[in-house]
């Protein structure tokens, strides 16, 4: 008896292993039935590749079972189910059973031809994903899913007209080779964008909150002219933001159309808006459980009572409302927003209904995503404990104290209930790492010196412990410097850091006349970091330098001078104290937020008796969605004491990168008689900068232009700072938040200067806002 079951090729590409399984045992039942008995063999015939201990794995019965033909038609959907066999068949000897199987062909090799958009690793990976790979069998279903795969990415891109043909070529031992054969195209771009239906607003105002765009010169860098959809879906949504923060409460998009061209090279949107009546807010209420708090919670709402209905405004109250319920640890608070709308008057009540739900505390906090950095690097950032009470505000603390880390992408915590309890949650903090490695350049072009370039290499995160490792070179050819830097942020279990710097320093003051003298500083200190508050931190520390003033060609009247009281070398022990505050919502490209900084240095031990000040502000307003104001004003004293005069090796320097642009770097303040630009013991720096978009490059804030005002000057010891005195320069620029830091290139020229200024026009920097 031969119990046979064949799948033709069209049912195969179907995969409907389950109706192949409902057959075989309809079948077995209907036609192919036999008496039970005692099985006394198995033999498995046709396999070629596949282990006969899969086949056997697989069937419901062994030797010495009773065979039925439910057992039959049950090893039959078992067989068909491994996705190995395109046939089986089950025949009965007497009382043996004789499994015949036809094997699928394996697939030997994946091929890609004529892909250019992806790169090929990266579609093999994709493919195996949905089981086409080398050594896999061989399943038509799975080609044509991975086809169609390939064309849905393409469209992605922006590839319309992409063409994708699979080809399956027999090779030797039941084998087959894929081959995908694909017709890129060209990119379809977007024609023209409309958007109809608006009476409130301009056409040209609403289309420039998008950020998809009909083209323009810098599209091939924006891509802005490429469709995708995800990119329509934000754009919707930013347009429908754009309305409900004006007073429209009920507007609503129709519709929003695509179409594309005969020749899949053209695409048209139209996006069809109702604006709806303008609303206005005539008072806020609040209903519902508020701890007997209520006084507290209206003290949080933002909402303005006569001015049009905001949308960010009202959902800033909601989560102003809810992150207080979470910090009296009602994490499950929930506060649902309902107007009551008068059309007639165009007027809106908004209620406030509380439900703070339960008060819950956290069982744990767990780590995930962090497979370089020490989960203890995370940990020791955290203030919300576990078995406390949960606290809303010292989540987003911890957080937030997570992210400025600068070891992460994205920084994110989840909370979960735990099973069989009411009062408990768990805490997830899911972290995706970055790169932590820094590399920061400048440059700078002048007439003296040509190009200056700096360079640091900088490891924040060395092996994953949260301690920093950094290099930093200068190759100027009137400075150079050469430093190493390392910082343990957690020296005690407190949060206390420890710093080591070890340095090499050459300067020469820019001479006109030139000279062969340099000053050569070696030494090192040490400083620790005191956290004061979450966001202060006071530092101080102790370090050791030697200076020696080198040759005597063209020095400088004040350097001979203190080289004839204080000899050829210097040695000082200066102690140092500082304190600083950073709220800027970035450090590579801010807009908005404060960065506040005071050192002081005390020469009070070794050959030198001096004090050096230096404090800094910085200060960033988000004028609108594109537009941002930066203004960094810094300042500089340094003066001897007992009696000593203050060391010319500590002077301040303007001009140049980080100073006052358009001027050649370290040559404001005063000029010895030698024609040497010494620098002095005062300065005086404020600079602002008025950030743009780029043209053509939509909202991206990754490349902007900017024009800046640089102001600032030098003064020596026994000069008075005067406001006439002060050099100011303007100029132009491009910001690039590139690979490797944000760049800047700006062309300035000085708007007062004096005659025996040097000026530097062109400049560069990489690394730093200012």
């Amino acid at each position: 008896m031969i119990f046979h079951m064949h799948i033709p090729s069209m049912t195969v590409r179907l995969k409907p292993t389950l109706l192949a399984a409902l057959l075989a045992s309809s079948v077995f039942q209907a036609a192919w039935a036999v008496e039970p008995f005692v099985l006394r063999d198995i033999r498995v015939e046709g396999l070629q590749r596949a282990d006969a201990g899969t086949v056997f794995a697989s069937l419901p019965f062994r030797v010495g079972d009773t065979y039925t033909d439910d057992k039959g038609a049950a090893g039959l959907r078992a067989l068909f189910a491994t996705g190995l066999f395109k046939d089986v068949r089950i025949e009965v000897d007497g009382n043996v059973i004789v499994v015949v199987v036809e094997e699928r062909p394996a697939i030997a090799r994946v091929e890609f031809v004529g892909t250019k958009e992806f790169d090929k690793d990266a579609l093999v990976k994709a493919l195996k994903d949905v089981g086409i790979a080398e050594g896999q069998p061989f399943d038509r279903a799975l080609a044509d899913r991975a086809e169609q795969e390939l064309k849905r990415q393409y469209l992605t891109r922006s590839l319309y007209g992409a063409e994708v043909v699979t080809t399956i070529t027999p090779a030797e031992r039941n084998r087959v080779n894929v081959t995908f054969t694909v017709t890129e195209g060209e990119v379809t771009k977007i024609k023209n964008i409309r958007i109809t239906g608006s009476k409130a607003f301009s056409e040209s105002t609403l289309l420039s909150q998008l950020d998809l765009t009909s083209g323009g010169w810098l599209s091939w860098y924006t891509k802005s002219d490429q469709y995708a959809r995800s990119k329509l879906n934000a754009d919707l949504e930013t347009l429908k933001s754009y309305y409900l923060n004006r007073g429209y409460l009920e507007f609503r998009i129709e519709s929003a159309q695509v179409a594309i061209s005969p020749d899949k090279q053209d695409i048209s949107l139209v996006i069809n808006v109702i604006e709806g009546p303008l609303y206005t807010v005539t008072g806020v209420k609040l209903e519902g459980e508020y701890l007997g708090k209520e006084a507290t919670f209206r003290k949080l709402i933002g909402i303005k009572v006569g001015e049009p209905y905001q949308a960010d405004t009202v959902a800033a109250t909601n989560k102003a409302f809810t992150d207080r319920f979470a910090t009296y640890g009602y994490a499950f608070a929930r506060v649902d927003v309902r107007p009551e709308l008068n059309r007639e008057k165009g007027q809106a009540l908004i209620t406030l209904v509380a439900q703070p739900q339960r008060r819950v505390y956290v069982r744990r906090v767990n780590v995930a995503g962090n497979s370089r950095t020490r989960d203890e690097v995370i940990r020791r950032e955290f203030r919300q404990f576990e078995s406390a009470w949960y606290d809303g505000q010292k989540i987003k603390l911890s957080r937030d104290r997570v992210d400025r880390l600068g070891y992460f992408k994205n920084v994110g915590v989840d909370t979960t209930e735990v099973p069989g309890t009411v009062d408990q949650v768990d805490l997830t903090v899911a972290v995706e790492e970055k790169p932590t490695g820094n590399l920061m350049l400048g440059a700078g072009f002048s007439s003296a010196e040509k190009l200056t370039l700096s360079a640091s290499i900088k490891q924040d995160n060395v092996f994953g412990t949260g301690n920093y490792l950094g290099v930093e070179v200068n190759t100027g050819k009137f400075n150079r410097t050469l430093v190493l830097s390392t910082v343990d942020p957690y020296f005690t279990d407190s949060g206390v850091s420890r710093s080591y710097d070890v340095f090499f320093r050459t300067s020469r003051p820019l001479n006109t006349q030139g000279g062969n003298y340099r000053i050569e500083t070696a030494g090192g200190a040490i400083r620790f970091g005191v956290p004061f508050t979450e966001f202060d931190t006071v530092f101080f520390g102790l370090g050791a330098e030697s200076t020696a003033i080198k040759g005597s060609t063209g020095l400088p009247v004040s350097y001979r001078l203190f080289r004839e009281n204080f000899g050829d070398r210097v040695v000082s022990i200066p102690l140092t104290a500082g304190w600083a505050r950073d709220s800027r919502d970035s450090t590579i490209a801010p807009s908005n937020g404060r960065y506040l900084r005071v050192n002081l240095e005390n020469g009070l031990l070794g050959d030198t008796r001096y004090l050096r000040s230096d404090f800094q502000v910085q200060q960033y307003f988000p004028i609108t969605k594109g537009y941002t104001l930066g203004i960094n004003g810094e300042f500089g004293y340094g003066r001897g004491l007992q009696g000593k005069p203050y060391p010319v090796f500590k002077n301040f320097y303007g001009g140049g990168l980080g100073s006052v642009r358009g001027f050649e770097q370290n040559s404001l303040g005063p000029v010895d008689i030698e024609g040497a630009y010494i620098g002095g013991n005062k300065r005086v720096n404020v600079n602002a900068e008025m950030y743009v978009p780029f043209p053509g490059a939509g909202n991206d804030r990754t490349l902007r232009l900017f024009g800046y005002m640089d102001v600032g000057n030098v003064w020596g010891e026994q000069q008075t700072m005067k406001f006439r005195e002060l050099r100011a320069s303007v100029g132009l620029g491009v910001s690039w938040v590139s690979p490797v830091g944000p760049l800047k290139l700006s062309y300035g020229k000085p708007v007062k200067s004096f005659d025996q200024d040097k000026i530097q026009s062109l400049q560069f920097q990489i690394g730093t806002a200012f």
